[in-house]
């Protein structure tokens, strides 16, 4: 359904009304991991990682994990291990029918990210999956990236959104998971139940 206003549809007149980017934030792109990107990586716990069909529709997922779970392999490719989740695995699809991925990686409490763009392949019996285990569990599956844009992004939406001012958090504003899952998901049992579900003991249930 058209809401209104005017499709912008060309480069053009794209830059027009947002300019065209400093020197400086052009020349950022790097083709291979510095010092300062494997530090980075190394501190963080969480990932969102884009990916896209082969008709391109898109998908964005989270990934988290101890901090450092996405491990380099070398200067221009790094790994992220697959952990047990739903079992819908929409970017593992994705990547079989596109390989070009995006990835933003956080640590929380700053406000400048690091994004990698790439392309990726799903893997199984990678050599390297010891390195990766979490309480005793080691992954099946591994997204293995090859790095062909990396860059460090500057902290402005975090800034803007406030994300990591605790005064500003209002995590009860949105009704319950437990509540979202019994209307949308699990009609079949109570909110109770899944308040029970979704307690403590989810976290246990992680690996």
């Amino acid at each position: 359904m058209d809401h209104g206003g005017t499709p912008v549809t060309d480069r053009a007149e794209l830059e027009a009304l947002v300019g065209t980017p400093l020197p400086a934030a052009k020349a950022k792109e790097r083709t291979s991991l510095h010092e300062l990107d494997r530090a980075f990586l190394a501190a963080s716990p969480l990932c969102f990682i884009a990916t896209a069909d082969a008709s391109g529709a898109a998908d964005v997922s989270p990934k988290g994990d101890p901090a450092g779970f996405a491990i380099v392999l070398d200067d221009t490719t790094i790994a992220l291990p697959e952990r047990p989740g739903n079992r819908r695995a929409d970017g593992f699809h994705n990547v079989l029918e596109n390989p070009n991925v995006g990835l933003v990686f956080v640590i929380p409490g700053r406000g400048d990210t690091l994004r990698v763009n790439g392309r990726a392949r799903v893997l199984r019996d990678v050599p390297y999956a010891d390195r990766m285990a979490v309480r005793g569990h080691v992954p099946t599956l591994v997204l293995e990236v090859a790095v062909e844009q990396v860059f460090f992004h500057c902290s402005k939406a975090f800034l803007r959104s406030k994300a990591w001012d605790a005064a500003s958090w209002t995590p009860d504003a949105a009704p319950r998971r437990a509540v979202i899952a019994q209307a949308l998901e699990r009609p079949g049992e109570s909110v109770a139940a899944l308040e029970e579900y979704y307690g403590p003991s989810y976290a246990d249930r992680m690996y």
